[in-house]
C-alpha cells in the first residue's frame, strides 16, 4: 500500500473511532504566545491543529499527503467559516514543496519526522515567529512500534534549534516524545 493509501485509510478509521480531531495540548498550553498571523500546519493529518490556530486568529495553510484528511479540513474550515487553506502535498518531494518560498509567523509539525525539512523551517519562519514540534523520541522506556529512523535523538531538537530562543522543551521518558517550541530571533 502507498503512503497516501495508507494514511486515507488511518485518518477514515480515526474519524471512525472519534468524533473530531483537537489540537495538541502543549501548543493550546502556549496559547499566550499565538496572537495570529500566517501559520504552516505541516502534515496536519485531519487538521485538530489547524483548526485550532484558525480560531487563534491565523491563516492556515494545512499540508498532507492525505486526500481524505484535506477534504475533511475543507469542509470544516467552510462549515466553521475558518480561514484554512488545506493543501495536498508529498513532504517526501523537496522539489514540489510549494509552500517552502513564503514566509510564516508559525509553524507547525506533530508527529511527522524528515529532518530535511528543518533548514526549510528555519528559512521559512519570519523573525520572531515560533516553530512548535512534537514527535516520538528514542527514550529508554519507549516500547512504541515506529521505527528508530522516525524518532528523534535525545535532546535532537534543542540541538538543532540551539541559535533560537526556547520557550519550551519537554522530553517525556514514559510517552517517548520530545516537544519543543521556539522562537526565531537576530
Amino acid at each position: 500500500m502507498n503512503t497516501e493509501l495508507k494514511w486515507n485509510a488511518k485518518h477514515k478509521e480515526h474519524l471512525e473511532h472519534q468524533r473530531e480531531p483537537v489540537a495538541n495540548k502543549r501548543l493550546e498550553g502556549l496559547s499566550s504566545y499565538l496572537s495570529g498571523g500566517i501559520a504552516l500546519d505541516i502534515a496536519c493529518g485531519l487538521g485538530g491543529n489547524s483548526l485550532y490556530l484558525a480560531k487563534m486568529n491565523y491563516q492556515v495553510q494545512a499540508v498532507d499527503i492525505s486526500d481524505f484528511a484535506i477534504n475533511y479540513i475543507q469542509e470544516q474550515a467552510a462549515k466553521r467559516k475558518l480561514e484554512i487553506n488545506p493543501q495536498k502535498c508529498d513532504l517526501t518531494n523537496m522539489n514540489n514543496l510549494y509552500w517552502a518560498n513564503n514566509s510564516f509567523n508559525l509553524a507547525v509539525i506533530t508527529y511527522y519526522l524528515d529532518r530535511d525539512l528543518f533548514p526549510i523551517v528555519k528559512r521559512i519562519i519570519r523573525e520572531n515567529g515560533y516553530f512548535f514540534m512534537e514527535t516520538f523520541y528514542q527514550s529508554s522506556q519507549n516500547y512504541q512500534s515506529i521505527p528508530n529512523k522516525y524518532k528523534l535523538m535525545p535532546q535532537e531538537l534543542l540541538s538543532e534549534f540551539r541559535e533560537w530562543k526556547i520557550l519550551f522543551f519537554e522530553e517525556n521518558e514514559k510517552e517517548g516524545r520530545q516537544t519543543i517550541f521556539c522562537q526565531k530571533t537576530d
